[in-house]
């Protein structure tokens, strides 16, 4: 992370900040000016894709007289985004083929895997922070004075740069999608927005469609990162790509399932998350949708459990403190019918959504010891997505759903 200083989060604030792509045409947009002008702007004005604009301080400034270099330090507002704080740079340089030439620079990711709507082998700068980076260069070029027609009789090579990159992508999901070596440069407003789930939201479904176009046999869905880490125990033969931690957003993981042609999955959760998706909730998030005592209390007589563990789950206290009153009766009949109930729950979801995978649902303890486990198997039918296009892509397109930082998701408490 830079020295330079940057505004502190506040923790329930609502400050928005600006993407990596945002910083990143922002950088491009002020070396350009000082290539072609000889002369460092104090700050520089760029277009973001919302039609808005944004004014940033270029910093790290180095020119020759064959290329310009600066850096813009990244404010994500009040967003928990990991990259708050980090230096977002380009390098530009004169080049003899016209056009504008993107390249990723160090801590910069290299996509490696397919279904992210890059090429494999390129960087990993998404289409719309390409379409921003480009579109404030050529404004940069008008800035210093320069005809359009510069860019037809020769070109610029601009080179993005993250120098903790590589050590920030550690935090993200970026591994997971087969990003090595850095971050993704995101964004498809030019905004971060505080405490983004639609970041997070998209974040899930991009995970679920890497893995279905890179053909695993079955796609593990996990509530957090130690539901995963058990999960990976229990399906010690899927790659990596295989699993995705879905957090809250159980539902887009199914749907994206069913748009993908996925074939099979699994849902991998502790008691909390189990029990809301048995309740029917595919978005668990805990201030939306609380456990529901009654209903685990019928579970219980549903199954002819003892009146006594029935009367005194009615009185638990949490999701967790059900399953430790089932254990301490020695009836884990209650508990084996949640994790039925929410097959069924996702099945039906699943099928409402037109499509027709075989499911199973796995309950984890604390330690990973599996409590309980339904399957439900059907003849898998490959449905591939309408239009032919990702949901990524489809969400690039829609500003209320953008992927606009590299949060990692939550762990379980």
């Amino acid at each position: 992370m830079s020295e330079y200083p940057v505004p502190p989060r506040n923790r329930t604030g609502q400050r928005t900040g600006y993407t990596t792509g945002s910083n990143a045409a922002a950088a491009a947009k002020a070396a350009t000016i000082a290539l072609l002008t000889g002369r460092w702007p104090d700050e520089v004005t760029i277009t973001l894709p919302i039609g808005e604009t944004a004014t940033m301080t270029p910093v790290e400034c180095r020119r020759t007289d064959e290329e310009a270099y600066c850096c813009m330090v990244k404010d994500a507002g009040d967003d928990p985004d990991v990259t708050h704080g980090a230096l977002i740079c380009a390098r530009v340089r004169v080049v003899e083929t016209p056009g504008i030439h993107l390249k990723g620079g160090p801590g910069v990711g290299r996509v490696t895997l397919p279904g992210l709507g890059l090429e494999v082998g390129g960087p990993a700068i998404n289409p719309v922070p390409r379409q921003q980076i480009c579109a404030n260069v050529r404004d940069g070029v008008e800035a210093a004075g320069w005809s359009p027609t510069f860019l037809e009789r020769q070109g610029l090579e601009v080179e993005i740069s993250v120098p903790a990159g590589e050590e920030l992508a550690r935090r993200t999901l970026n591994p997971r999608l087969g990003i090595v070596g850095g971050i993704s440069i995101l964004g498809t407003t030019g905004k971060v927005y505080p405490y983004s789930t639609a970041a997070w939201r998209a974040s899930v479904i991009q995970a679920v469609e890497v893995a279905a176009q890179n053909h695993v046999s079955k796609l593990v869905l996990t509530t957090g990162g130690r539901s995963e880490r058990f999960a990976m125990q229990l399906f010690p033969d899927l790659p990596e790509v295989a699993f995705v931690q879905v957090s809250v957003f159980t539902g887009d993981a199914l749907k994206t399932c069913v748009a993908q042609g996925v074939a099979a999955a699994a849902f991998v959760g502790m008691i909390g998350k189990m029990i809301k998706t048995a309740q029917g909730h595919m978005t668990t998030h805990v201030a939306g949708n609380q456990v529901d005592l009654a209903f685990l209390a019928q579970i219980c007589r549903d199954v002819g459990a003892p009146p006594g563990l029935a009367e005194a789950v009615e009185q638990a206290n949490t999701g967790r403190h059900f399953l430790e009153l089932c254990q301490a009766w020695q009836n884990m009949a209650p508990v084996e019918r949640v994790v039925a109930l929410a097959l069924e729950q996702c099945t039906a979801f699943v099928q409402k959504q037109g499509g027709d995978l075989a499911l199973e649902t796995i309950l984890v303890d604390f330690d990973g010891t599996v409590l309980a486990r339904a399957r439900h198997h059907r003849p898998p039918r490959r449905t591939p997505a309408r239009d032919g296009s990702t949901l990524v892509q489809r969400l690039a397109a829609d500003p209320g759903h953008a992927y606009d930082d590299d949060s990692p998701l939550e762990e379980e408490s």
